[in-house]
């Protein structure tokens, strides 16, 4: 049983090793590519933030007071019946 681990170690160590020269075969591709381009600024899309909901319109101030107003009355009219039950 050892030496069929054994082999799979040796077989996973070789295939590691493998993959270890391609990693570093890439890392020095995008650094020589990085030294050539010269100091790096920030594009302007990742600059600015973006909203989380694109879809998502903003309020204006009308539909905002509109909007203050009925949940005024909701919870006036609310607690105005919390009140009564606990009376």
């Amino acid at each position: 049983m050892m030496p069929s681990v054994t082999s799979a170690l040796r077989t996973a160590l070789h295939q590691l090793e493998k993959d270890r020269e391609r990693i570093d075969r890439q890392i020095r591709a995008i650094r020589s590519v990085l030294d050539e381009s010269g100091p790096t600024r920030p594009l302007a899309s990742l600059a600015t933030p973006r909203r989380s909901n694109p879809t998502r319109r903003p309020m204006s101030a009308a539909a905002r007071r509109a909007v203050s107003q009925r949940m005024k009355a909701y919870w006036e009219k609310r607690n105005a019946a919390a009140g009564k039950a606990k009376a």
